[in-house]
């Protein structure tokens, strides 16, 4: 089984009714970056049920960012996690999606990961956000017309930071860019066949696309790392148009409209850190 770390992470006060982000509120950091690169990791397989065992919340309401299980897909791809894992007495629920290079034109295809495959695996990373799916207080961020160069996550987290310094608080939530278009990624179908050694490699590799709003995006974030080797903010999306990925920023500041709920989690697990790692690949 997989190495698990834990630490507990400050708590603000919270003023907005929302519903299905609250009860034993908690992240799992899981696998990482460098095991996708500079070279992928394949055996690096985990399962959403094992993971809310791991997390001591068996039968979790879990969202987040996270990369496709290439044993079960046969491809590499983006995946975002919207999925009840299973319980004592029930089953699990998969609502994930998962976004990949279409072969045909090199466009999104986005498709629900139950109809693509039956089992509950991810591979190499995730940033996931666990709770009971109850009803409670969240905290409601609605923003229009960007100003900066920060992404909407990027601001709050950055804001965070700024008020608790090394206190480490980390939220997980859904948000939805209801106007404007945004920059997204998909990873390539299939792996590099050269190492990955810097950023640029990265971003060569990849594919990006600008996407069109309404975007759904499931968002993981921490405001410090408190020695456990973090990925301080993942975020991916879907929509019901065929498009989704990897969120990086909107492309249209002036028009771009964010709606979020967010919840700040009491506990932070870090499941399978790599023993060698690096800050290539992060954004």
């Amino acid at each position: 089984m997989a190495e698990v770390e834990s630490c507990a992470l400050d708590v603000p006060t919270l003023d907005e009714i929302s519903q299905g982000l609250c009860g034993k509120p908690r992240i799992a950091d899981v696998g990482g970056v460098p095991y996708l690169v500079p070279t992928p990791k394949l055996n690096k397989i985990y399962n959403i049920n094992t993971v809310a065992k791991q997390i001591d919340l068996p039968g979790a309401y879990i969202l987040g960012a996270g990369a496709s299980s290439h044993r079960s897909l046969g491809i590499n791809a983006e995946l975002i996690l919207s999925v009840q894992a299973e319980g004592p007495t029930t089953p699990t629920v998969n609502g994930n999606y998962v976004a990949s290079i279409n072969p045909e034109d090199s466009s999104c295809l986005l498709e629900k990961y139950r109809e693509k495959h039956s089992d509950n695996d991810f591979g190499l990373l995730s940033n996931l956000y666990a709770s009971e799916g109850k009803a409670g207080k969240v905290i409601e961020v609605h923003v229009k017309k960007r100003t900066g160069d920060e992404n909407f996550v990027s601001c709050m987290r950055k804001a965070l930071k700024e008020y608790y310094g090394e206190r480490a608080v980390g939220m997980g939530g859904t948000f939805i860019i209801q106007k404007g278009k945004a920059k997204l990624h998909i990873m390539p179908r299939e792996f590099s066949a050269c190492p990955l050694n810097t950023d640029d490699d990265v971003n060569r590799w990849l594919k990006y696309y600008t996407m069109r709003s309404p975007l759904i995006c499931q968002s993981v974030f921490v405001s410090h790392d408190p020695g456990l080797d973090l990925r301080l903010e993942h975020t991916h999306c879907f929509s019901h148009h065929g498009e989704g990925g990897h969120y990086h920023n909107d492309t249209t500041p002036e028009t771009v409209e964010y709606l979020g709920y967010f919840h700040p989690a009491d506990i932070l697990y870090r499941i399978d850190k790599p023993s060698a790692t690096h800050m290539v690949g992060r954004d």
